[in-house]
């Protein structure tokens, strides 16, 4: 699988912090925004080498391709890929949960994550690829934002996050299914490729607090033929250029 812009943008938008110790990428491909998560987190000043970051895709050649990313990669020891599905992945942790009360039953749920982030498949209607990798990879029918949503409000620690990035026409949907889930947008990113055209992404955080303003940005990639200064300076640190 290719990297794309999709899925580089979430990876230098999305919101961390030198305290995320516990984080997960949904849907992980090549393993890109993993390791763009793990280099950003790794300049933060007492970030160390604490923080864990989980990554699962149900196509198992992008699995094992993140894997070997990984492995080549200076954080090697705090990347890990599996090649599963979300529901999957979502079993695994209530057995877990269900096994350590059985242990002890005041403990709390095992591996609540700081951060759950995801670019997931969007496409709900348009010609499928005949392709099978491709095909669900691109379409929702494979894994849907709501999906994630539901995973996230079920194993996000009291202060953890939720970072997607998805079509800008599906942001008043994806923030109202996500309300009804007990989480709120705190941040919108909405991404344009030019001046003259509306925008196109939207990189959206969700928090369980409702906050009383939402932060909302927006981001040029290109302007005159040449890309914006805020979007060099976005991936000046994970080109070689930019």
């Amino acid at each position: 699988m290719k990297v794309n812009t999709d899925g580089v943008l979430l990876g230098a938008l999305m919101t961390l912090d030198r305290t995320d110790r516990n984080l997960l990428d949904v849907g992980t491909g090549t393993g890109t925004i993993a390791l763009m998560a793990a280099q950003r987190l790794s300049d933060m000043p007492d970030a160390g080498t604490s923080f864990r970051i989980g990554a699962i895709d149900i196509d198992g050649p992008s699995a094992f391709e993140a894997a070997e990313n990984f492995a080549r990669s200076p954080w090697s020891s705090m990347l890990a890929a599996d090649n599963l599905s979300l529901s999957a992945f979502s079993e695994r942790m209530e057995v877990s949960c269900r096994e350590m009360r059985e242990k002890d039953g005041n403990a709390g749920d095992p591996s609540a994550f700081d951060l759950v982030f995801s670019n997931p498949p969007y496409f709900e209607s348009e010609l499928k690829s005949p392709d099978s990798r491709r095909r669900e990879a691109r379409h929702s029918e494979s894994m849907s934002y709501r999906e994630i949503l539901h995973f996230s409000a079920r194993w996000l620690s009291p202060c953890g996050r939720c970072s997607m990035i998805l079509p800008s026409e599906t942001e008043t949907d994806l923030c109202r299914y996500a309300r009804m889930c007990g989480l709120f947008p705190f941040r919108i990113v909405r991404i344009r490729t030019v001046p003259s055209k509306p925008p196109r992404r939207a990189v959206v955080e969700f928090s369980r607090t409702r906050c009383g303003e939402i932060a909302e940005e927006l981001v040029t990639i290109q302007e005159q033929g040449r890309y914006t200064e805020r979007y060099t300076d976005l991936m000046s640190p994970f080109y070689l250029k930019v």
